[in-house]
């Protein structure tokens, strides 16, 4: 395993460096309030992702401090901080450092976000999932960016051999051992080094079903299935092998983490299923059966009611089981800066009231911001509402 010996210097060191920098801080992550298993009672998730794109929370300590008592205030009691994204951390990694020469990304150098955000986010109660958002994605209209410069046999191919590029993102090969094993120990340098509850994938711990016609993969699938890949990305049996690799290492990190610290939750926000194993080759209903996941948030981000209570019904009444749908917190979109959305008061509350109707106890806003749109509008709706204490 390439990155072990490394990664295994790489976290003494940083333990150690932590360990003195935050000295006398109340690093004292609670598991036990969030569930630990499928099995477990789903008290409710209040989460919000926190991203760096249209959002300066992660900006300075000051603001960080600010807006965890914002969200404990409102009645939040989990954040999902993004700490991996555009191939840099919000965090100083030995790992990043070590492979690529870039131990943090630019904009906090001489600074620890997510260090400082854990510190705030446990002084208000708020629990904390880092958010990897970027998963296996290298960059976004950067031609694979600085880590495919340096490491340009970890690009993943289409049938043409062009480098995996889908609506702007270009994509590491996320079928290759050696960039598993690199997204895997980023993820378990933040479980050992940092007091958090858990870690997050998203719907980037995938792979676009374009991709797998790197040299690589199509000499395993010669060899493990005696036959050429075909040239249509979405025929059954290429899908689904490909898709099995995905969940392998989904597998394999959820273990790794248990290893860890059996406390510690694997939450994931796929795509909806089925779509997302089509597009992306993500079979979360595999991920739920399997018990490979605690947390699931599958990304219902859709701007009316109806549409919402289609991917609700069908979650429900069609993939998963009554017991399952405990481990569910879907997401839901607050805003959208690109497409100047913002969810109105009334489908927010619509929406929430639905999930629990169905047993659904909880959700996931993306994002923060949308928060604080219009004089903090949603917030106080939340506040008075559904997550009055």
């Amino acid at each position: 395993m390439p990155f072990f010996t490394p990664f295994q210097s790489a976290i003494r060191h940083l333990a150690s460096e932590l360990k003195q920098r935050f000295a006398g801080e109340n690093f004292a992550p609670n598991p036990a309030a969030l569930p630990s298993s499928l099995a477990s009672e789903n008290p409710g998730i209040r989460g919000v992702w926190i991203p760096s794109t249209d959002c300066q929370v992660l900006t300075s300590k000051q603001r960080i401090a600010e807006a965890m008592k914002f969200l404990a205030d409102t009645g939040f009691n989990t954040v999902f901080p993004v700490v991996w994204n555009r191939g840099f951390t919000a965090y100083p990694s030995q790992i990043m450092r070590e492979k690529f020469g870039a131990k943090i990304d630019a904009r906090y150098q001489g600074r620890d976000p997510l260090a400082e955000l854990i510190v705030e986010a446990n002084r208000v109660g708020l629990k904390v999932i880092p958010w990897f958002e970027y998963g296996f994605v290298s960059s976004y209209n950067l031609n694979g960016g600085h880590l495919l410069a340096k490491k340009p046999e970890w690009a993943a191919r289409d049938s043409s051999g062009n480098l995996l590029k889908k609506n702007n993102f270009e994509w590491m090969n996320s079928l290759d051992p050696e960039v598993q094993e690199f997204l895997l120990a980023l993820m378990l340098e933040v479980a050992n080094n940092y007091p958090v509850n858990g870690v997050q994938g998203d719907d980037r711990i995938a792979l676009p079903a374009e991709g797998g016609y790197d040299e690589k993969t199509v000499k395993r699938y010669r060899e493990e299935c005696g036959r050429e890949p075909p040239a249509h990305c979405r025929e059954r049996h290429w899908l689904h092998w490909r898709a099995d690799m995905i969940t392998e290492f989904v597998a394999r990190l959820h273990r790794e983490l248990k290893a860890i610290n059996p406390d510690l939750l694997l939450s994931m926000s796929p795509s909806p299923y089925e779509w997302g194993l089509v597009e992306y080759l993500q079979d979360s209903k595999s991920w739920v059966d399997k018990k490979l996941v605690d947390m699931l948030h599958p990304q219902f981000y859709r701007r009316d009611f109806n549409a919402y209570k289609q991917l609700v019904d069908r979650l429900i009444g069609e993939q998963l089981s009554g017991e399952q749908v405990q481990c569910v917190s879907p997401g839901i979109l607050l805003a959208n800066r690109g497409s100047h959305y913002s969810i109105n008061p009334e489908l927010l509350l619509q929406v929430i009231a639905y999930n629990r109707r169905r047993g659904i106890q909880g959700e996931v806003l993306f994002f923060y911001e949308g928060l604080r749109d219009n004089g903090n509008a949603l917030a106080e709706v939340l506040k008075n509402g559904p997550y009055a204490r």
